[in-house]
């Protein structure tokens, strides 16, 4: 009955999807003709996929009959010269019109002066609600939700075995523990767990959520993944000690010549291990995503070609796609647990050498880490 029903929820999201790119290559076609020879602009899949994978100032879902079926978002700008000013970005009309001495180009709004051409001597802050900003405030309040409903069940129900929706989160919650915070933190994964588990489920429910169709793929937006590699790299330094700064400024057991060419590798990898956090996320996010679309653009593609081509494919990319998409939805519980895992792995490499001299007998060893993140 379950999967009955994920199959009529893909169908249908694949529909609504092909329908969208379909209303947006009509809607192209009917204003290619102004009382001249009928012309049929063809579609062009790279603008499509970077409006799909960017920051835009609405949700937009279709184009039909000319007009753009989207969701307006808050425009709040702040310029030193025209002081503070907000509106809804539809006021704009896709870059179309000019409002109160702005106007949309390239997905950013920009001053102008009255004949239309950019103000250079303006300058304008925007703290506009965008489609990121607006579904990272939505998967915030999304996982405070869970987490906090899930938090007052154990309070009331205590030792008792987990019913419903508890009884959903408890495993993942337990797997996160047992696979990713004990083997890789020791002793010390009580201290860390809050964290981890809030990283693991705010990058899935941001994976999740961008794979609805009209949705942003916000962990697709290389600044989101740099904030919590950089959040992650601020717990990794605060959980570092003596030993950890003597093996990267004095290596052990090493030639003098080696270790001047060791100390600057070890510290530059202070920097590059979330950095490596950050592009693997982001990487593998927006690959997934740029490949969907480039299945769908296919159909429109041979389309433009051949009309015949273009119906005898659409079967073809529609299965492609959905495959990808499944695909997809395995990837975004994979690259939560990746993110969470290799912190927790970073983490236990920076208090490794006392943890291990503290406690050699401890039940969860810290060793072997290299080996593991060099694995995943």
């Amino acid at each position: 009955m379950f999967i009955g029903r994920v199959k009529c929820l893909l169908v249908a999201a694949f529909s609504v999807l092909a329908l969208s790119f379909s209303t947006s290559v009509l809607a192209q076609e009917g204003h290619a003709t102004h009382g001249q020879t009928e012309h049929v602009e063809k579609l062009d899949a790279a603008k499509v996929i970077m409006e799909h994978i960017m920051d835009n100032h609405e949700y937009h879902f279709a184009d039909l009959n000319g007009h753009a079926i989207s969701i307006p978002l808050p425009v709040i700008l702040y310029s030193p010269q025209r002081g503070m000013d907000a509106f809804m970005s539809s006021k704009l009309e896709h870059g179309h019109t000019i409002y109160n001495g702005y106007k949309l180009e390239e997905g950013k709004i920009v001053p102008v002066n009255a004949n239309g051409t950019i103000d250079q001597g303006v300058k304008v802050y925007d703290f506009s609600l965008t489609r990121f900003v607006v579904q990272l405030f939505l998967s915030a309040l999304i996982l405070i939700i869970i987490m906090t409903n899930v938090a007052k069940t154990y309070q009331k129900r205590g030792n008792k075995a987990p019913t419903g929706f508890q009884n959903g989160i408890e495993p993942v919650i337990t797997f996160i523990r047992d696979e990713v915070g004990k083997p890789n933190l020791g002793h010390k994964y009580q201290k860390y767990m809050p964290y981890l588990l809030t990283v693991f489920f705010f990058i899935l429910i941001n994976n999740l959520l961008g794979l609805i169709p009209g949705s942003a793929n916000v962990t697709g937006n290389i600044s989101f993944t740099m904030v919590l590699a950089f959040i992650s790299m601020v717990v990794i330094l605060l959980s570092t000690n003596s030993h950890f700064w003597g093996h990267i400024f004095w290596p052990p057991g090493v030639p003098f010549l080696v270790k001047l060419i060791l100390i600057p590798v070890e510290f530059a990898g202070v920097f590059i291990k979330p950095m490596a956090l950050m592009i693997r996320l982001f990487a593998n996010m927006v690959a997934g995503h740029i490949v969907i679309i480039c299945f769908i653009s296919l159909i429109f593609i041979f389309g433009a070609m051949n009309t015949v081509a273009g119906v005898g494919f659409s079967p073809v990319s529609l299965a492609f796609t959905v495959f990808i998409y499944l695909i997809e939805i395995l990837v975004a519980f994979i690259q939560a647990f990746i993110f969470a895992n290799l912190t927790a792995v970073f983490i236990g490499q920076a208090f490794e050498t006392g943890h291990d001299k503290a406690h050699p007998h401890d039940p969860h060893p810290t060793h072997n880490r290299d080996e593991k993140e060099f694995a995943l």
